[in-house]
């Protein structure tokens, strides 16, 4: 029977892992292993991060339209209220970069809901 070595099919699987693991530190980068164990880590960790950053830029655009509607003594949850009951659609990171660049928006949105 003739001796099946598998070369092409392990290299290109270990290659593959192995550029994944690019930039780990020690073993983690050289060794087929530990760099697998690390990859498999990583990228789970890459798809936790992408859900965490939706939920801290959210969380950034609250804090930034809250401090705004403070000046004209309304609360954040009041001012999104008024803003659902009036019809106005604009979503938190619309309002947030607006009032960055513009505060005088707010003064409009403002006096658009009372």
């Amino acid at each position: 029977m003739t001796r099946i070595k598998r070369g092409n099919i392990a290299r290109k699987r270990r290659k593959k892992i192995l550029k994944l693991a690019k930039g780990f530190r020690g073993s983690h980068s050289k060794l087929f292993r530990t760099a697998k164990q690390q990859v498999l880590k990583s990228l789970k960790y890459s798809y936790v991060g992408r859900k965490n950053k939706k939920r801290s830029y959210r969380r950034l655009w609250i804090a930034r339209i809250n401090a705004a509607t403070r000046l004209y003594n309304i609360s954040y949850s009041q001012f999104i209220s008024l803003l659902k009951k009036k019809g106005i659609a604009l979503n938190r990171k619309i309002i947030a970069q607006l009032v960055i660049v513009d505060i005088y928006f707010l003064d409009y949105l403002v006096q658009a809901i009372q």
